[in-house]
């Protein structure tokens, strides 16, 4: 399996995504900014907590690779809530928080592991996509903009949505599976500062997938950023996010 991936902040700002890799597997996560107008119980950044997990992560990938995906990230919250060293707050629902995506090659088998909005495109040796998307956080009651109170009242919560932070449960809830190896030549794994070409911007998965393989992960932030420019975007979000992508292919 061989790897590229490129990663830039949102301009101005620090990065809170993150994205780590071995031979045979790449994780991409993307940090929860905590919304404004209250505290989140935690004396930690955003982006310390996204390395406290993405570092367990990789320790589990390398050191157990006969452990599943869920019981790897299940096992990485874990490790990151005791590295607050019980000085925060975990009980409280503003605590940083992060979307996984995992990628690993085993037994014959590529495993997925997609938890909240970091999508995974797989690329099939027939050319078809198959698009792993945990959409949940996109469908809460009432439509955006969602209230603080609403976003706090539903993360991870049953009909909610489910991201890694203080519930290793949490692990258990992501869209997980494995296809053949055989029947992949391909895997896209992106933030939401890229998925949005999608999202916002028109795109096609088979365009963001065909650009990432002929012209280079960094290919496609070149193209959010000159779209945010020049489209902006919607009411509700975030000007500018921070952009990751990560593109895992085989010999055909």
């Amino acid at each position: 399996m061989r790897v590229t991936y490129q990663s830039e902040p949102a301009p101005g700002s620090v990065n809170e995504d993150l994205v780590l890799g071995g031979p045979a597997w790449v994780a991409v996560l993307d940090g929860a900014t905590a919304p404004p107008g209250g505290g989140s119980g935690c004396g930690h950044e955003v982006s310390w907590l996204v390395g406290r997990l993405g570092a367990a992560l990789a320790a589990g990938l390398a050191t157990r690779p006969g452990d599943s995906l869920p019981d790897l990230v299940a096992a990485a919250v874990r490790d990151a809530m005791a590295a607050h060293g019980g000085t925060c707050d975990l009980d409280n629902p503003d605590s940083p928080s992060s979307t996984v995506a995992v990628l690993r090659e085993r037994e014959e088998q590529v495993e997925y592991f997609v938890l909240c909005d970091s999508p995974i495109v797989l690329r099939r040796a027939d050319g078809s996509l198959t698009v792993i998307e945990d959409d949940r956080i996109a469908r809460l009651p009432g439509g955006r903009p969602y209230s603080r109170e609403l976003v706090r009242s539903m993360r991870n919560r049953p009909g909610g949505f489910w991201v890694a932070g203080t519930r290793p449960d949490a692990a258990y809830q992501a869209l997980a599976g494995s296809v053949p190896r055989e029947s992949v030549t391909g895997a896209l794994l992106l933030t939401d500062g890229v998925s949005r070409l999608v999202e916002w911007y028109g795109w096609s998965w088979a365009r963001v997938v065909a650009t990432a393989r002929d012209q280079g992960v960094g290919e496609l932030i070149t193209w959010v950023r000159a779209a945010e420019r020049e489209r902006g975007a919607p009411g509700h979000a975030k000007p500018h996010d921070d952009a990751t992508a990560a593109w895992a292919e085989w010999d055909a």
